[in-house]
């Protein structure tokens, strides 16, 4: 038939939308949850956040998605369910399978969104129930990233499985970008799979977790992957420079120190509009972003470190020279670097300065007096009994 009505019908077949990978962390800690009540509960992010899944794979049937959980202790799959057998737990990757445990039969729903529905909800649900209060007491953060880490495993080995919209595209997976020659032998922009990432989180502090977090968001800029961020309550300074450091998006709607006292009052009034906020800001994948005005907070960010020493966010610290390690202390009397032992000299610093007293001025014969009048140059005459 080509060679009849004069088109190419393989050459358009593989030009089409770009698929797109959504990878969703839900921070599931308990602590944090506890703390905004029944202001926002997770049942109700949860439920948006399918809503927002289910217009993410309306949009083009290639699109693809997964859903980590960042627990107290681990970070779990969520969608799609890891299938575990005895074969492959010996040190080998994971399978991740989709099909079983099927959902209930409906009618009226579509059947790919109820099949994520249901896998979603149940794996959070033995999730939850599978935690152990001790757990809690002795691990009160969340594992961001350990999350963080698998899915930006899960997005690499997808990228390289998935085929892309052109034949001739190559996925280089130690650059993180795609390439390929058109059949007039001239270059053209890449049409391969799009991911980035979305980190709905609630909790606070992740000083502990610095170096960890670092590696990821180095990593998520070298795949060119977006790392969005939600921040629903806490305050968390790697998450604002991970969506800096990777062209995302950061929304911040938890409460400020001084404008809601009380951290379910702002909340609560913002839980309202989270589906708004979700389809109007993160639903746009990186291709179409290229064309809109992105929101967030695109100034101001927070660049603080934490400390190798004590896990401390520092505004000043020391810098070992050698291997960039921070501290927020001097080392002690040898100075030694914690990380590559290297003997660090912080000079005379602690040293109290040295103040020289300043000498007295002699007053001349001839100056002002105390009382403006002129100095007599005349001595003080001698007693005489």
């Amino acid at each position: 038939m080509n060679a009849v009505d004069a088109t190419d019908r393989e050459a358009q077949a593989d030009n089409g939308v770009a698929a797109s990978l959504l990878t969703i962390i839900l921070d599931t800690n308990p602590h944090a949850w506890a703390l905004l009540g029944d202001t926002l509960p997770l049942s109700k992010i949860v439920a948006n956040l399918l809503v927002f899944i289910n217009a993410h794979l309306a949009i083009n049937n290639a699109n693809k998605v997964a859903v980590v959980a960042s627990h107290t202790q681990k970070a779990q799959w969520l969608y799609p369910s890891p299938h575990i057998t005895d074969s492959q737990t010996n040190g080998h990757d994971v399978a991740m399978t989709d099909t079983a445990p099927g959902p209930p039969e409906d009618p009226n729903k579509y059947r790919p969104f109820a099949q994520i529905e249901h896998t979603l909800t149940t794996n959070l649900r033995n999730l939850i129930s599978s935690t152990d209060p001790t757990d809690l007491i002795n691990s009160p953060s969340t594992m961001t990233a350990g999350a963080l880490t698998m899915a930006l495993a899960h997005i690499s080995k997808t990228a390289l499985s998935t085929p892309t919209t052109t034949g001739g595209t190559t996925f280089n997976p130690s650059t993180g970008t795609s390439a390929f020659t058109t059949t007039d032998q001239t270059t053209s922009a890449p049409q391969g799979l799009t991911s980035r990432i979305l980190i709905v989180s609630v909790s606070g502090d992740l000083s502990s977790q610095y170096i960890p977090m670092m590696n990821a968001i180095f990593a998520a800029q070298r795949l060119r992957c977006p790392i969005d961020i939600l921040k629903l309550a806490g305050d968390t300074v790697f998450l604002q420079q991970a969506a800096d450091a990777t062209g995302g998006i950061y929304l911040n709607l938890s409460p400020g120190p001084a404008s809601a006292p009380d951290p379910s009052s702002d909340t609560g009034s913002k839980s309202a509009g989270i589906l708004q906020y979700l389809l109007s800001a993160f639903l746009p994948d990186p291709t179409a972003r290229q064309h809109l005005y992105l929101p967030g907070q695109t100034t101001a960010v927070d660049f603080r470190a934490a400390c190798f020493c004590h896990r401390r966010i520092v505004d000043i610290g020391f810098v070992c020279s050698i291997c960039l390690s921070i501290f927020c202390e001097p080392l002690g009397e040898e100075g030694a670097c914690l990380t590559c032992g290297t003997e660090l000299g912080v000079g005379e610093y602690g040293k109290k300065p040295v103040v020289v007293r300043r000498k007295k001025k002699k007053r001349l014969p001839g100056e002002m007096g105390r009382e403006g009048t002129p100095a007599s140059g005349a001595g003080t005459p001698a007693y005489s009994g």
